[in-house]
């Protein structure tokens, strides 16, 4: 089975800065709440069937997808679709990734709840706010400045505070905040940036997918001694990575 999910992409496209500002509906807060509702139960039947029900068995990891609301997270015009399995646009040309494939990574990066963890490829900002929801801080680097904008923005609004978001090459990680407990790829390279090996800790875990027309997901770990194991985990579908692992 190919998993599919998608995330970053050329910082050239553009597109209105808040994808999620188009076309909103006004509504009271009774119909507000009223609709909250119908998401929260959507929700809670993606997780029990489309992540719990599959292979997802870490309940911390279902937990978190239980909360964050993945709605808040699209453009409203597909916010009915938001709790389907399958990637969906978000502007400038990307997509936010399927709920198992997010559950999945995070599953096998198995967040603790003081870790320093980077998150490559923010996107609309999903992948980071279920992250955040596990660990102590979160830190998400995205390449289509338009996205880190809007992301930084939104998750603001949702209330997190233990998410940096930056606009950059995730090629190159984070130094400054280095190393990482866990570090989370959303975007494709031919080959691990040496970089993030670099930045993961003692102990890490670093899950990426790896390959050009072909690709697997890809689960390094940095043994205390600074050597590393990898295991492919499944095949998948995801953007290639841009900027400097394009060279």
């Amino acid at each position: 089975m190919t998993i599919t999910a998608s995330c970053g992409g050329p910082p050239e496209n553009t597109l209105p800065s808040d994808p999620t500002s188009v076309n909103r509906p006004a509504q009271s807060d009774d119909d507000s709440a009223g609709q909250e509702r119908v998401y929260a139960t959507r929700r809670a039947k993606m997780v029990d069937s489309q992540l719990a029900g599959r292979d997802i068995r870490n309940q911390r990891v279902l937990d978190a997808l239980r909360r964050v609301p993945r709605h808040r997270f699209v453009p409203p015009r597909i916010r009915d679709d938001a709790y389907a399995d399958s990637p969906l646009p978000i502007g400038n040309g990307q997509t936010i990734s399927q709920p198992y494939i997010v559950a999945l990574m995070t599953q096998l990066v198995d967040p603790q709840p003081q870790d320093r963890v980077l998150d490559v490829g923010t996107g609309s900002g999903y992948q980071a706010a279920v992250l955040a929801e596990l660990v102590k801080n979160v830190y998400s680097i995205e390449i289509v400045a338009p996205l880190a904008r809007d992301a930084e923005a939104r998750l603001k609004s949702l209330g997190y505070q233990n998410i940096h978001v930056r606009h950059g090459d995730g090629y190159a990680g984070w130094p400054s905040e280095a190393p990482f407990d866990a570090i989370v790829v959303a975007a494709a390279p031919d080959h691990v940036p040496p970089a993030l090996i670099e930045q993961l800790a003692p102990g890490g875990k670093l899950v990426i997918p790896i390959g050009d027309r072909f690709q697997s997901l890809i689960l390094i770990e940095k043994q205390d001694n600074g050597s590393v194991t990898r295991r492919n985990v499944a095949p998948v579908m995801f953007v290639p990575m841009t900027g400097e692992a394009e060279k």
